[in-house]
């Protein structure tokens, strides 16, 4: 039996400890990370402990994801860096040579390495070692230590341990980061439960009450939060504001704008402004008040009881109806463009008399424009015949039958727009 050499026990000895001192580090990390759902706070700590483990003065981990947009393109979400000297960042041809080929880099002489020639490398990186964590064979980030120390080089045993580390960790860092996206999520939602309840909380509680009129209004956002808005605004004994607005876009954006649009209104009505008036200084002020590109399409109308009078501007929003009880069908035109696009602009103001049995219906293009799974819409020949076959209901009985059959017309079609209506009718 031939002898081992001291030198052969030495060597042996060595890799036993190595072996322990591996084993130890991934166990201690596998305990740190496993009980923490910060994604940073794991970074950190996987990288601390890379360093440590392999004699590095910097590492980082380079968190990547595919663009939804363009699946060729990669973005970086974000990195966890050590700060123990200046922060170096992932080379893009680092990165995407990870990315095309998934696999451990090891350089110990970048400016001599031909894999990355005419590379303009940072003259304080000596070294490095590259490693993917990987889960589900998607390449979700790299974890980089840079510069071994007392001028030392990495060794294929520093590669070899980092490349556990980061199959260790890799689906310990995709958890933690789903669960934050989950728990944002939830947080979104409840800030737009909120809002929803607080827009609500903006639109009439209750109709206008008003002597030998019957007046109801509702608005279906179609998503939690919308753009369309309606409102009855008491402004004097005998005469009360009846306005419908719909802004573009739709969600928190619309939502935000709508507020602001409730707010310019009720301002102007309990000044006892004119229609005409009204929607002038309302546009002043949504224009100063609101990005370029964002407008307003708004119908107002100030109904005179004891007159029987209505006086309305419109402001480019789709033309009401008034339906006679003679039978005749007006269309209310009168106004100017819509609010908020151009500062200074002059609207028109008419008079309606509302007779005994005329119904006025305003509505957003949500109803009209609500489309069934054979992409046809309702148009308004279908709304005026409803309303036509009404006349003898409630002002809420007709909402109440408009809504029921644009979603029977739309067989439950997703929601694509906000809907609102309002009814005047006079009894």
């Amino acid at each position: 039996m031939a002898e081992i050499s001291i030198e052969q026990l030495q060597k042996e000895n060595q890799k036993l400890i190595r072996a322990v001192e591996e084993l130890s580090t991934l166990n201690d990390l596998a305990r740190s990370i496993g009980a923490s759902r910060n994604s940073q706070e794991i970074m950190d700590t996987i990288i601390r402990r890379s360093l440590r483990s392999v004699q590095a003065e910097q590492g980082v981990i380079t968190l990547v994801e595919k663009d939804a947009v363009d699946p060729m393109k990669t973005l970086v979400r974000g990195m966890s860096s050590s700060m123990e000297h200046r922060p170096f960042h992932l080379d893009q041809n680092l990165l995407g040579w990870m990315q095309i080929h998934k696999k451990n880099l090891m350089i110990n002489d970048p400016q001599a390495d031909k894999r990355f020639s005419g590379v303009k490398w940072n003259e304080l990186v000596r070294s490095l070692v590259c490693v993917p964590l990987i889960v589900k064979s998607e390449l979700i980030g790299i974890l980089t230590v840079y510069n071994k120390k007392h001028g030392a080089v990495f060794t294929e045993g520093d590669q070899r341990l980092l490349s556990i580390i980061a199959a260790q960790s890799a689906q310990v860092v995709e958890n933690a980061r789903l669960y934050e996206e989950e728990q944002a999520l939830v947080r979104m939602r409840e800030q737009v439960q909120l809002a929803s309840k607080i827009q609500h909380d903006l639109l009439p509680k209750e109709f206008p009450q008003i002597p030998g009129y019957d007046i109801a209004g509702s608005s279906i956002p179609a998503q939690m939060v919308g753009g369309d808005y309606f409102d009855f605004i008491g402004i004097n004994e005998h005469c009360t504001a009846v306005c419908l607005g719909d802004v573009s876009g739709k969600g928190l954006p619309a939502a935000i704008l709508m507020a602001n649009l409730q707010a310019a209104i009720r301002s102007q009505a309990l000044l006892n402004a004119s229609a005409r008036e009204c929607t002038e200084r309302s546009n002043r002020l949504l224009f100063h008040n609101t990005d370029m590109g964002k407008f307003v399409t708004f119908f107002y109308g100030v109904l005179n009881a004891a007159e029987n009078k209505l006086c309305f501007s419109n402001a480019g929003h789709d033309n009401p109806f008034l339906f006679k009880n003679g039978g005749e069908i007006l269309r209310l035109k009168t106004g100017g463009i819509v609010l908020g696009f151009i500062e200074n602009v002059s609207f028109e103001q008419e008079d309606v008399s509302l007779e005994s049995g005329d119904i006025m219906l305003v509505y957003s293009d949500g109803i009209t424009e609500a489309m069934n799974p054979d992409e046809e819409e309702f148009g308004e020949e279908r709304l005026v015949e409803i309303v036509m076959n009404s006349k003898e209901s409630s002002a809420w009985g007709i909402i109440d039958r408009i809504l029921e059959d644009v979603g029977t017309f739309t067989r439950n079609k997703p929601q694509m727009d906000d809907m609102t209506l309002v009814v005047v009718k006079k009894l």
